[in-house]
């Protein structure tokens, strides 16, 4: 499989306790075997009733790029070994996930003149495998990596399904600076540069953490944005009124939907960008289950995490990250699926 590492049976199996009179997820998600071509094991993992397949994308270029500091190359790891320990139960069998495996990243290494070229080959790497979920019918779960990866999953969905994307993103920052050449802190400029985003809408943003010069621009697209500052401190708005607005506004573009979300907008939550005045983890999972279940979702994006960011030690980033984005996951799988039963999407 082309620039993808499989996540076989085995290595679920390896990250599971198992239990006499227990079922875990890892029992129960499908895996790849790494003998068959990517397109095989899609159609027949979508044939087995498989809708959701999880990609880790274990990757820093871009913070690194945008001379911050590394660390989001663990999330998938952290994460699986919280997810597939969960039960496998009335609530999620499992069944409906698969596995798929983390890109290769190993050889994209940046260099001093290298950043550029290492993350566009990044992005294609993105398109060439999330292109062949999509195009199997699956939603793509994508954990970890830079943000820069959002402009490879705008294109991806664009390219499938032959029309432009309308984006939310739980997210202090925009990243829809001016281009510079590189892909950091611009993804969501690019793809609009190139067509792929049709809406754009920033829930979160903080107010000092985009220079004017991208505020402009933002505006100049067309994008709309509710601060961290309007909802979370000065309370001229509830988080409620905001997603009502968020979801009306999406569903109004009659386009598929991109959910993003950075996980550097979480309180102390161990990523690239981390910080003290962040938003509850409780109300990221209820933004994701609120867009999953009202709205027409291509796809999940949880970008940034960082474990071996945590202030404690790497252990104690494992566990919170891990534990942190297998809920997000849940909280995703469970709106899709609520949306599909009531018949909504």
């Amino acid at each position: 499989m082309k620039y993808l590492i499989p996540f076989t049976r085995q290595m679920c199996l390896q990250l599971a306790s198992i239990r006499d009179g227990e079922t875990k997820l890892a029992q129960t998600v499908h895996c790849s075997d790494g003998n068959r071509p990517l397109s095989e094991t899609l159609d027949s993992a979508r044939y087995s009733g498989v809708r959701f397949a999880i990609l880790g994308i274990g990757e820093d270029i871009g913070p690194r790029a945008n001379v911050g500091p590394g660390g989001a190359t663990d999330a998938f790891e952290s994460a699986m070994a919280q997810f597939l320990n969960l039960q496998s139960n009335r609530f999620l069998s499992g069944n409906e996930c698969m596995v798929l495996g983390q890109m290769q990243t190993d050889d994209l290494q940046l260099g001093e003149e290298g950043d550029t070229d290492a993350m566009r080959s990044n992005i294609d790497r993105v398109i060439t495998i999330v292109s062949q979920v999509i195009s199997a019918g699956l939603e793509p779960i994508v954990i970890g990596g830079s943000h820069n990866n959002a402009f490879g999953l705008l294109t991806s969905v664009k390219h499938c399904l032959n029309r432009k994307v309308a984006a939310v993103n739980l997210d202090p920052h925009s990243d829809f600076r001016p281009p510079e050449g590189r892909l950091s802190g611009n993804s969501f400029t690019h793809a609009a540069a190139s067509g792929a985003l049709g809406y754009y809408h920033v829930l979160g943003m903080h107010e000092l953490k985009n220079s004017e010069e991208t505020l402009e621009q933002l505006s100049t697209f067309g994008g709309h944005w509710h601060t961290l500052q309007s909802i979370w401190i000065r309370r001229e708005i509830t988080l409620k009124s905001a997603l009502d607005e968020i979801v009306t506004r999406l569903n109004d573009c009659q386009l598929p939907v991109a959910l993003e979300l950075d996980l550097d907008a979480i309180i102390n939550m161990p990523s690239s960008a981390s910080t003290a005045a962040g938003i509850p983890l409780l109300d990221a999972l209820h933004y994701v289950s609120t867009i999953a279940r009202n709205t027409p979702c291509a796809y999940l994006h949880l970008a940034e995490a960082a474990p071996s960011c945590h202030v404690a030690s790497i252990a104690a980033g494992y566990r919170e990250t891990g534990q942190s984005i297998c809920e997000l996951i849940y909280a995703y799988i469970q709106g899709r699926m609520q949306a599909q039963q009531i018949g909504y999407i």
